[in-house]
C-alpha cells in the first residue's frame, strides 16, 4: 500500500483482513504514520518507494492527485499490478499513458471507482437497460482530505463513471456551473449531460452540506428505480402487468409498500412499488477483494484505465466551463 492518508487506513485495514494476499508493505512519505500503521497491521514500513516495491507483486496507491502518475508509472515499470485511486490522474495524457503502459506490460490497472462495487449499482443494472433520463446527487460536508482538487474531480467523478457506464452513447452537450465557497476549486457544481441516444443526466455534487447524501433515480419509458448508496436500499416503480392485483390495501393507502404493491393509479394505468433487494456489503472491502482476484488472473477489471480515463476526461471538461465562469472563492 502507498499512501496512509485517510482512504489509505481503510484500505489497510481491509487488506490486512483479506485472506486471498499478504499484507507486506507500507510506503509513505509520512515515515511516522507508515510505522505505526505497519506495526498495527503486521507490514513492513519502507523508507523508499524503491524498497517497497522489492517487497510487493502488487499495490494500491492511496496518495494526493498529482503523485498517482509518477507512483503509478514506477510501479508498472517494475511489473507490478496497481490500483490507483480516482481520479487515475490530473490530466488524460498521463493517464492514457498508465494505460498503455499496463496493456503493453501485461499488468492490471484498476481505479478506484468505488461506487462500481456498491451492491446497488448491480440491483440497478438488471433492472434497467434503457435509461432516458438519470438524476444524482452526492453531497458531503467540508472534507480534510483532496483539497488540491475541486469537487467535480472529488465527488462527481463517481457519478459521471456510472452514468457513462449505464448510458453506453456518446455525449452531445454538456453545459456546467459551479460555486468554489472555502476552496480554490469548486466546492458545489452541477451539470447537465444530454447523450445522443436521448438520454439526458442532471448532476450534482457539493462537499459544504450538512448532512452526506449520495443517491442516483433512473427513468425509462417503463420504469423508474430510486437508490441510496450509502444505505444500500432502493425500490422501483413500473407499470403493472395486465391482470396484476393489488397485494396490500395498506400499501395503497399509505403509498408505500414492503412488497410488490399497486399503490396508485394514473390514467387509467396502474403503478406498482417493489423493493429492490440488495446484498449488503462494504464496496472498498469488494473492490479490493475483485483487485487480487483481478491480479493473480490477468483479469480485466471492472474500472480500467480505458473507464476511468473517459470519466476524467468529462471531468476535466466540466472543470474548464466552471473555471471559465470566472467564479471567485466565497471565502479566501
Amino acid at each position: 500500500m502507498v499512501g496512509t492518508g485517510s482512504i489509505g487506513r481503510n484500505h489497510a485495514r481491509i487488506l490486512a483482513e483479506l485472506g486471498s494476499c499478504a499484507f507486506t508493505a507500507i510506503y509513505d512519505t509520512n515515515t511516522e504514520t507508515a510505522r505505526d500503521m505497519a506495526a498495527k497491521y503486521g507490514a513492513r514500513a519502507c523508507s523508499t518507494l524503491e524498497e517497497f516495491i522489492s517487497l510487493v507483486d502488487a499495490a494500491t496507491v492511496a496518495t494526493p492527485t498529482p503523485t498517482h502518475f509518477p507512483v503509478g508509472k514506477a510501479l508498472l515499470e517494475a511489473g507490478k499490478h496497481v490500483l490507483v485511486e480516482k481520479p487515475i490522474t490530473e490530466n488524460t495524457d498521463d493517464a492514457l499513458a498508465l494505460s498503455a503502459l499496463a496493456k503493453e506490460r501485461g499488468l492490471v490497472l484498476q481505479v478506484g471507482h468505488i461506487e462500481r462495487f456498491n451492491p446497488v449499482l448491480s440491483a440497478l443494472e438488471s433492472r434497467l437497460n434503457r435509461p432516458r433520463f438519470i438524476e444524482a446527487s452526492r453531497l458531503s460536508p467540508y472534507p480534510g482530505r483532496s483539497l488540491e482538487i475541486g469537487v467535480v474531480l472529488d465527488l462527481m467523478i463517481h457519478d459521471l463513471e456510472i452514468i457513462l457506464h449505464l448510458v453506453k452513447s456518446p455525449l452531445v452537450s454538456v453545459d456546467a456551473v459551479g460555486v468554489p465557497v472555502l476552496s480554490k476549486g469548486e466546492d458545489i457544481a452541477n451539470v447537465r449531460l444530454r447523450f445522443e441516444n436521448g438520454c439526458v443526466a442532471n448532476i450534482t455534487a457539493s462537499r459544504i452540506s450538512q448532512d452526506k447524501l449520495r443517491k442516483i433515480r433512473v427513468f425509462q419509458e417503463d420504469a423508474y428505480v430510486s437508490l441510496d448508496y450509502q444505505n444500500q436500499s432502493g425500490y422501483l416503480l413500473r407499470l403493472a402487468q395486465e391482470g396484476e392485483k393489488e397485494s396490500s390495501l395498506i400499501g395503497k393507502l399509505l403509498g408505500v409498500a414492503t412488497d410488490s404493491t399497486i399503490v396508485t393509479a394514473f390514467a387509467g394505468r396502474k403503478i406498482v412499488r417493489e423493493p429492490v433487494e440488495v446484498e449488503k456489503g462494504e464496496p472498498l472491502k469488494r473492490e479490493l477483494a475483485a483487485f487480487i482476484e483481478c491480479a493473480q488472473a490477468g483479469a480485466q477489471p471492472k474500472v480500467g484505465g480505458r473507464e476511468a480515463t473517459a470519466a476524467l476526461e468529462l471531468a476535466l471538461e466540466i472543470t474548464r466551463q466552471i473555471q471559465a465562469a470566472g467564479a471567485r472563492p466565497v471565502v479566501s
